[in-house]
C-alpha cells in the first residue's frame, strides 16, 4: 500500500514542476526532469543543506541556478519521505493492496489550482524589491530545514532534545504521528502566511516545491494511518499508545481543518482522515475475511463439508478479530475519545456479507445451500456468536447479511433441490422395504402391535427436514412441509402397489402396513395440524386396500369350508369348527393392529347408526376403526356365506332330516355368535339371521311360519322376494300357502321400505349381497 511520487503520474517532483510551469516566463529556463531527477542522489536527512539565497535587490538573478539550489535543499526531505513510504509498504505487504491513488490525485488537482492562482496573480510593481530580500531566503531555508531536520517542540511530551534533528518523514516512520502533524501544521500555517504576503510573486516555483513537499508529507502521514489500521488485527498487532495517538491525530486534523477555505485554496483544506481511517478499517476487515480458505474450492469438495469448514473458519476469525477489537482496540481509541467498535463491527459485517454472497453464487446442491442459509440465520445471527453479551449495539441496525433478492434466490434454489432430494429419499425407503420383502422378514411386535420400519423412516424424513427449515425461517418451514406432504402423497400409492404385487403379502405384513398408515395420521397430522390434510385421501385409500387384501386372504382360506354345510354329512359332523378356527387365528392378527382412539371410535359409532349404506362404508374404512371394522366385516362375511349355502343347498331335507337340519343351523348360529362375541365383534345385528331361517325350516306348526318370516323381514329390510322364495322352497309348503306367505312378505317389504326409507335397520347389508339362483324347487314354489 506504499505511496510513491510516481503515483502523481508525472514521474518526479521536478518533472511535475517543469510541466506545470513550462508556459511561464519565470520557469522558461528550467532544466528537464531527467537532468534533476532525484534517485541515487537523495541525501540523508542529517546531511547539511546550504540553500543558495539570492542577493537582496537582485531581481534578475539566474532562475535556473535558484531552482537548482532549491531542489538541492528539498531533496533530503523527499528522500526521507520516500523511505517512509517504502517502510509503510513493507509493513503492510502480504495483506494490503495498493493504496487508493485518489488521495494523491486529489492533492495534485488542488495543488495545481493553487499554483496556477499564485502564478497568474503576477508581481506588483511597487513590491518587487521587497519580495526578493533576505527575508524570502530565510523563510525558504527555515521551511526546508523544518522538513529535513529542524522542528519545533512537539506537544506530545517529547522535548527538543528528543525530537532534535528529526524530520517529518522520520517522525512518520517512527510513528510519532502527532509530532509530525504539528510540524506539518506549523509549516502549512507559515506557507499560507507567506503566500498571503505575496512572498512568492517572483518565485512561484519555490512555492510549488514547498506546497508539494507539504502535500506529500500529509499523504505520507495518511498512508501511515492506513498501515497502522491494517497491522492492528495482524499477528503482531499494534501498541495501544500508537492507536491512541492515531485517534488524536485524526481529531487534531479535523480541528485544524474544520472546513474548506473560502477561496478554494489547496492549503488548509480538510484531509478527511476520519473517512480515510474508516476506509482502511473496511479494507482491513475485507482482507481478513477474504484470506479465509480451506485450500479447496467448496464446489470441488462434491458436498457441503468443504463449505462448512470454510464457514466455520470464517466464523472463528470474525469472532476472534471482533473480540480483539472489543478488548484491546476499542479501549485504546476510546481513551482518545474516538469510537472504534461500531466502525469495526460494520466493516466486518459488510465484509462477511460480501464473502457470503460470493459463496452463494458458487453454491450448488441442497446441502451447500442449506449450509449457507443455516450459517447466516443461525450461526452468524445468534446472540452468542461473539461469545459475549456486553458488546454495545450499533446506533443503527445492521443491514441484512444477504440482500433480500439473494436470500429469496437461495431459498428458491434450496427448495428446488429439496424436492428432488426428498423424492429420492422416498425412493430409498421403498427400496429398503422391497429388500425386506425379498428377505421375507417378519414385522416386529412392539407393545403388542405389528410394526414396520416404514413408519420410523417417514417420520424421521419429514420431521428432520421440516425442523431444519424451521430453524431458518417460518416461510421455508411451511414450504418444506408442503414438499414433504406432496412427496408422501405420491409415495403411498406406489408403496401400496409395490407391496400388493410382491410375494410378501401376509396377515402380519398387511396389519403392520395398516398400523403405519394409522401412525401417519395420529403423529404427522397431530404434529402438523392443518398442513397435511391432503394426505387424508391417500392414507384412507392405502388402508382400504390393505384391509381388502386382508379379507380376501381369509376368504380364500375359508371359502372351501362352506361347501360341506347343509349336507347330510353336516348333520352328523362338526364341519363348522375348522372354519371358526381359521377365524380365530385371523382375529389374532387383528389384535396386533393399533387400537382405535376411543374418542374417534365413540364419535363415529354414534354417527354410524344413522348413516346410509354408502356413508357407512366410508366411515368404516377410517384407519382408527380398522381392527374393529375388519372383525365385523369377517363376522358379516361368515353369516352371509352360511346363509348363501343354506339357500342353495345341494341336498333337500324332508321329515326328520329337515328338523335335524333346523336344529343343526341353530347350533351353528350359537357357535358363530359366541365366537365373534368372544373376539370382540360388536355386530350384534347379525345374530338373528340364521336362527330365523332355522325356525322357518323346522317349524312344525305352519301358521307360525308367517311370524318367523315377519321377524326376518323387519330385522333385515334388504331381503328381496327371491330370498323369500328360496326360504319357502326349503320347507316345501303347498301352493296356496306359499302364495299367501309370498304376498304377505311383499306387503311387509313395501311397508318397511316406505316407513323406514333407505336407512332401514341402520343401513346394514346382508341379504342384498346373497345371490340366489332360480332352481326348479323355487320355480315350483312360485307356481
Amino acid at each position: 500500500m506504499g505511496f510513491c511520487v510516481c503515483s502523481w503520474g508525472l514521474g518526479t517532483p521536478q518533472g511535475f514542476l517543469s510541466l506545470l510551469f513550462a508556459p511561464s516566463s519565470a520557469a522558461a529556463k528550467m532544466p528537464s526532469p531527467q537532468s534533476v531527477a532525484s534517485g541515487p542522489e537523495l541525501h540523508s536527512p542529517r546531511e547539511p543543506v546550504v540553500p543558495q539565497i539570492p542577493a537582496q535587490g537582485t531581481r534578475k538573478a539566474n532562475s535556473e541556478d535558484a531552482s537548482s539550489a532549491h531542489r538541492e535543499g528539498l531533496r533530503p526531505g523527499l528522500g526521507t519521505l520516500l523511505r517512509a513510504f517504502s517502510k509503510a509498504s513493507q509493513r503492510a505487504s502480504g495483506c494490503a493492496p495498493q493504496e487508493d491513488p485518489g488521495l494523491l490525485r486529489r492533492s495534485s488537482r488542488l495543488l495545481f489550482r493553487s499554483l496556477r492562482r499564485a502564478r497568474d496573480e503576477g508581481p506588483a510593481a511597487d513590491q518587487t524589491q521587497a519580495t526578493t530580500g533576505p527575508g524570502v531566503a530565510h523563510g525558504r531555508e527555515a521551511s526546508s530545514r523544518a522538513m529535513d531536520g529542524v522542528s519545533p517542540q512537539s506537544s506530545t511530551g517529547a522535548g527538543p532534545a528528543e525530537l532534535e534533528d528529526k524530520s517529518v518523514a522520520d517522525l512518520i516512520t517512527e510513528r510519532k504521528l502527532l509530532a509530525a502533524f504539528e510540524q506539518l501544521r506549523h509549516l502549512e500555517t507559515r506557507l499560507v502566511a507567506e503566500k498571503a504576503s505575496r512572498t512568492f510573486e517572483q518565485d512561484p516555483t519555490g512555492f510549488a516545491r514547498r506546497a508539494m513537499d507539504l502535500c506529500l508529507h500529509y499523504d505520507g502521514l495518511a498512508a501511515e494511518i492506513g498501515a497502522i489500521v491494517l497491522e492492528t488485527l495482524g499477528p503482531d498487532g499494534v501498541d495501544a499508545a500508537v492507536l491512541a495517538e492515531l485517534a488524536r491525530v485524526v481529531r487534531a486534523e479535523e480541528e485544524a481543518h474544520p472546513e474548506p477555505p473560502a477561496d478554494g485554496d489547496f492549503l488548509c483544506t480538510p484531509r478527511h482522515w476520519r473517512q480515510h481511517w474508516e476506509d482502511a478499517v473496511r479494507r482491513s476487515a475485507r482482507e481478513r475475511v477474504q484470506q479465509v480458505s480451506t485450500g479447496e474450492a467448496p464446489g470441488a469438495a462434491e458436498g457441503a463439508s468443504g463449505l462448512a469448514q470454510l464457514l466455520a473458519e470464517l466464523g472463528r476469525l470474525v469472532r476472534h478479530d471482533l473480540q480483539k477489537v472489543q478488548l484491546e482496540v476499542h479501549p485504546a481509541y476510546a481513551a482518545a475519545g474516538y469510537p472504534a467498535w461500531e466502525a469495526y463491527l460494520r466493516a466486518f459485517h459488510g465484509a462477511v456479507a460480501q464473502r457470503l454472497q460470493e459463496l452463494a453464487h458458487d453454491a450448488h446442491g441442497c446441502e451447500q445451500l442449506y449450509v449457507l442459509l443455516d450459517w447466516a440465520s443461525n450461526v452468524y445471527s445468534s446472540p452468542d456468536f461473539l461469545g459475549s453479551q456486553d458488546l454495545a449495539l450499533p446506533s443503527e441496525p445492521l443491514p441484512p447479511l444477504l440482500a433480500p433478492d439473494v436470500w429469496a434466490r437461495l431459498e428458491s434454489d434450496y427448495t428446488s433441490f429439496l424436492e428432488t432430494k426428498i423424492a429420492s429419499c422416498f425412493d430409498g425407503i421403498l427400496q429398503v422395504e422391497q429388500s425386506r420383502w425379498v428377505a421375507a422378514e417378519a414385522p416386529d411386535v412392539l407393545q403388542g402391535h405389528y410394526h414396520t420400519p416404514l413408519s420410523i423412516d417417514v417420520h424421521m424424513l419429514v420431521a428432520e427436514h421440516v425442523k431444519a427449515a424451521g430453524a431458518i425461517s417460518a416461510e421455508l418451514e411451511a414450504t418444506t412441509l408442503q414438499i414433504c406432504t406432496r412427496a408422501l402423497g405420491l409415495f403411498l400409492p406406489r408403496f401400496e402397489k409395490a407391496f400388493l404385487e410382491s410375494g410378501a403379502v401376509s396377515e402380519p405384513n398387511l396389519c403392520a402396513n395398516i398400523n403405519a398408515c394409522e401412525e401417519f395420521r395420529t403423529h404427522l397430522l397431530a404434529r402438523f395440524p392443518g398442513s397435511l390434510e391432503e394426505l387424508e385421501k391417500p392414507l384412507v385409500a392405502a388402508t382400504c386396500a390393505f384391509q381388502k387384501r386382508l379379507l380376501q386372504g381369509l376368504q380364500g382360506d375359508v371359502q372351501p369350508l362352506f361347501k360341506v354345510l347343509c349336507t347330510k354329512a353336516w348333520l352328523t359332523q362338526d364341519v363348522l369348527q375348522p372354519l371358526l378356527d381359521k377365524v380365530v387365528a385371523f382375529a389374532g392378527h387383528l389384535e396386533r393392529v393399533v387400537p382405535p382412539r376411543a374418542q374417534v371410535w365413540g364419535g363415529c359409532r354414534a354417527v354410524v347408526g344413522a348413516c346410509p349404506g354408502p356413508l357407512l362404508l366410508t366411515l368404516t374404512q377410517t384407519p382408527a376403526l380398522a381392527a374393529q371394522e375388519t372383525l365385523q366385516e369377517v363376522h358379516r362375511y361368515v353369516v352371509r356365506e352360511y346363509l348363501a349355502q343354506a339357500l342353495r343347498p345341494h341336498e333337500r331335507f324332508r321329515g326328520v332330516e329337515r328338523v335335524s337340519g333346523s336344529q343343526k343351523m341353530g347350533l351353528d348360529a350359537q357357535a358363530i355368535g359366541s365366537t365373534f362375541q368372544g373376539l370382540g365383534s360388536e355386530a350384534t345385528w347379525l345374530g338373528r339371521a340364521i336362527p330365523c331361517v332355522a325356525d322357518i325350516l323346522g317349524e312344525t306348526y305352519k301358521d307360525d311360519i308367517r311370524r318367523h318370516l315377519e321377524t326376518l323381514i323387519r330385522s333385515y329390510p334388504d331381503i328381496r322376494r327371491d330370498h323369500v322364495l328360496a326360504i319357502l322352497a326349503l320347507r316345501r309348503l303347498g301352493h296356496r300357502r306359499n302364495q299367501h306367505l309370498l304376498t304377505h312378505a311383499q306387503d311387509l317389504l313395501r311397508a318397511t321400505a316406505k316407513a323406514e326409507g333407505p336407512g332401514a335397520a341402520g343401513g346394514h347389508v346382508l341379504f342384498e349381497e346373497i345371490e340366489v339362483p332360480t332352481s326348479m324347487d323355487v320355480f315350483i314354489t312360485c307356481i
